[in-house]
């Protein structure tokens, strides 16, 4: 996002101005006398008026009265229209990303663990201004790479991975997702990313609900799936149907190592817009809604002035 570009903080406010335009119609629908001239016999209402009885103010019209046009103005100021702050990114504590590279039998030795690494040193360079953190696993998870805005740091922990780097056999993603979120919650991050690489081994209903108290606690899970290209027939299968579970417990984006632009892109998006509407949104946004409840207050002063 750049820093000329607008959003929106709460668009539900745009429905202000329509609501009290609607309003103001039915308003001069009722004349100068209102509601009156249907309540009252239109024989009795002419006799008054004869009479000098009825004083009737003027007709009220719409036009651009100055009422409706400050009511316009803070309906649109409420609707919170901001840009993102240019340093959002540089708090430290902002938010992060893990990635989770499994080095797992069934991955070294599937034919495509150089295409994880690539993918996964691509998902490093797409954490922007971002501390990153590895974690590499198997049988167990282990940390790799603390969190360190120091990209280029990392680049080399991911070229060494590979086949005996984690002891302990088997895959069990779900230890990967569970440190990755005591990772958070030691650094104290506010919001936070978890790039999973994996084929989907391992995966089971422990995997799933890491990946959910991840999101419940403001984590989004993303997943990599590697595919067998060359597999021994001992290895187990890759699983892509597990994979993509994942990432739809996390909140995420499912790809492939082949493709890794769709997890770089939700990686790479602005501060302010990974954190949405939490607490921290603040820290990223420049509401510009205040500057339109000053306009507001010029047609707010036309109302004051004196009538002939």
């Amino acid at each position: 996002m750049s820093g000329l570009d607008l959003t929106l903080l709460r668009p539900l406010w745009l429905l202000a101005p329509p609501a009290i335009l609607a309003l103001a119609f039915l308003a001069r629908s009722g004349g100068d006398l209102g509601d009156w001239r249907r309540a009252v016999d239109p024989h009795l209402m002419a006799f008054l008026e004869r009479r000098g009885a009825v004083i009737a103010g003027a007709r009220r019209s719409l036009g651009l009265s100055p009422w409706l046009a400050a009511a316009a103005l803070i309906g649109a100021a409420l609707a919170g229209p901001a840009i993102e702050r240019p340093q959002a990114d540089a708090f430290r504590n902002l938010d992060g990303l893990v990635v989770a590279l499994d080095t797992s039998r069934s991955v070294v030795e599937g034919g495509a663990f150089p295409e994880a690494r690539v993918a996964a040193a691509e998902l490093v360079a797409a954490a922007g201004g971002r501390q990153a953190a590895l974690v590499v696993f198997a049988g167990d998870a282990y940390l790799a790479g603390a969190f360190t805005a120091d990209r280029a740091a990392l680049e080399p922990l991911v070229a060494a991975t590979g086949a005996g780097l984690v002891p302990d056999p088997g895959s069990r993603p779900g230890r990967a997702l569970d440190l990755a979120r005591d990772l958070f919650a030691d650094a104290g991050m506010l919001g936070g990313d978890v790039a999973l690489v994996t084929d989907g081994g391992g995966i089971d209903d422990a995997a799933v609900a890491a990946a959910a108290k991840l999101r419940a606690a403001g984590r989004r899970v993303h997943v990599l799936f590697v595919p067998a290209q060359a597999r021994d027939a001992t290895a187990p299968q890759p699983d892509a149907a597990a994979a993509a579970r994942v990432a739809a417990a996390g909140g995420g984006i499912y790809a492939e190592v082949a493709d890794p632009e769709p997890v770089a892109a939700a990686l790479g998006s602005g501060g302010a817009e990974r954190l949405g509407r939490s607490v921290a949104a603040a820290l990223a946004w420049t509401d510009l809604g205040r500057f339109a409840l000053v306009l507001a207050a010029v047609p707010m002063l036309l109302l004051f002035r004196r009538r002939p």
